[in-house]
């Protein structure tokens, strides 16, 4: 684990290579509110309440340093899955049914009792230890965080998922469902299970946080940052670079990279 400051200088050397349009996110789980920062925006406190998803987006637009717990949070189906207040599967499952979400409620029972069995063991062990998170900008962050969440073009995201599967020591294991994409795949899975996640935004996220049609996601287990920066736009020998720039297909042939070329070379020798 890095330190603050080690996290707020990777942090900000992530947003200017990538040339990210909003600040990468800093997310830590609490276990109490003492471990709030003093200036830190409690939306209970002004007699508001946000989403988990607007959270990141003050921090990632505005820069602002934001704790959620369960009297901060209207998004109620996202406490339930974070285990900060005590909702059975059946009651999670009977809101999402009169959401009407899915066809119907065996449809509603497969997706839940699937989410629920990716985190079951961690939700057990976590219940009643944790009662919130704070979110912040990652390159002046407050915090020393669990997860990083990350937003961007396509293009900024297959960068980082590059950097990450460089050595091929981390792979990102996602699944796909429209609903939670952000607090749960973004924040929680990664901290729970200690694997990158990407984050395809999703209803809730459209509706209530002002994410850009073009905008996906990428959320990693904190000490990933350092990997991401050592391996970033490393790929191809640093043909890839951060422009990512289109090339046309006139006047191409396999010489245009070393592996094309080997492995033409290869089959036209073994054709001979």
């Amino acid at each position: 684990m890095g330190t603050i400051e080690d996290y707020r200088k990777s942090g900000d050397e992530l947003f200017h290579a990538l040339h990210l349009s909003t600040f990468p996110i800093a997310v830590r789980y609490i276990e109490d509110e003492s471990e709030i920062p003093a200036n830190a925006l409690r939306p209970s406190r002004i007699g508001k309440k946000m989403s988990l998803c607007q959270a990141f987006t003050q921090s990632r637009n505005w820069g602002t340093t934001v704790a959620m717990t369960t009297e901060d949070n209207f998004c109620v189906p996202a406490t339930a899955f974070h285990g900060w207040a005590d909702i059975s599967k059946e009651d999670l499952i009977e809101s999402q049914v009169k959401q009407g979400w899915h066809l119907n409620r065996e449809a509603e029972e497969k997706r839940i009792s699937g989410a629920f069995h990716i985190l079951q063991r961690p939700q057990d062990e976590r219940k009643g230890k944790y009662t919130g998170f704070i979110s912040s900008p990652l390159p002046n962050t407050a915090v020393v965080p669990h997860s990083i969440l990350v937003y961007g073009s396509g293009k900024d995201i297959t960068h980082i998922i590059h950097a990450l599967s460089y050595d091929y020591e981390t792979i990102t294991h996602s699944f796909f469902e429209g609903f939670g994409e952000s607090c749960v795949k973004g924040g929680l899975l990664p901290f729970v299970t200690g694997t990158p996640q990407v984050v395809v935004p999703g209803a809730g996220d459209r509706a209530f946080s002002g994410i850009g049609d073009h905008e996906i996601g990428i959320g990693f287990p904190a000490e990933m940052l350092f990997k991401v920066m050592k391996y970033l736009l490393k790929t191809g020998g640093g043909m890839i670079s951060r422009s990512m720039r289109t090339m046309l297909p006139m006047h191409i042939d396999e010489n245009i990279t070393p592996g094309f070329k080997f492995l033409h070379d290869r089959i036209s020798s073994k054709s001979k």
